[in-house]
């Protein structure tokens, strides 16, 4: 029992260090054209091969339903951020590619979400407690 306890604390303690540190990076996140979903979705793109991914793959590794994602991507490649094509390995699959002028705005808006992070997880953390913090969160993602 004292074990499953101890999960629950755990997973309580890190879900509200989540939400508070989201709740701040949302307040600070750029202006410069794009939501934070957005950018989730570019980040996403622009560490694939060649700035391209499947749509279905997309819809797995960001935090949003399937629907919205499609339409966040149909906005993207309306403002000229992402354009889609046929997968051709897959007739019924989507491939989408971020595009220079996407990538241009992705990196302008990493730069600035990037030094905020930096300054919330450093200020609270010593450089020793963010790799375990890393390493601790990646192996639960992993489970």
């Amino acid at each position: 029992m004292e074990d499953r306890r101890l999960a629950v604390t755990a997973w309580e303690a890190l879900f509200r260090a989540q939400v508070d540190v989201m709740r701040h990076l949302s307040h600070e996140f750029p202006n410069q054209g794009i939501s934070l979903n957005e950018y989730d979705v570019l980040l996403t793109m622009s560490r694939e091969p060649d700035r391209r991914i499947r749509l279905r793959d997309l819809n797995t590794q960001v935090l949003l339903s399937q629907p919205s994602i499609s339409r966040l991507v149909d906005r993207l490649v309306a403002r000229g951020f992402v354009g889609k094509c046929p997968d051709p390995d897959d007739g019924r699959g989507t491939l989408v590619r971020m595009t220079d002028e996407g990538y241009s705005v992705f990196r302008k808006v990493a730069v600035q979400h990037g030094a905020s992070i930096a300054e919330r997880v450093s200020t609270a953390l010593s450089p020793e407690e963010m790799s375990t913090l890393a390493a601790l969160s990646n192996k639960l993602r992993g489970s």
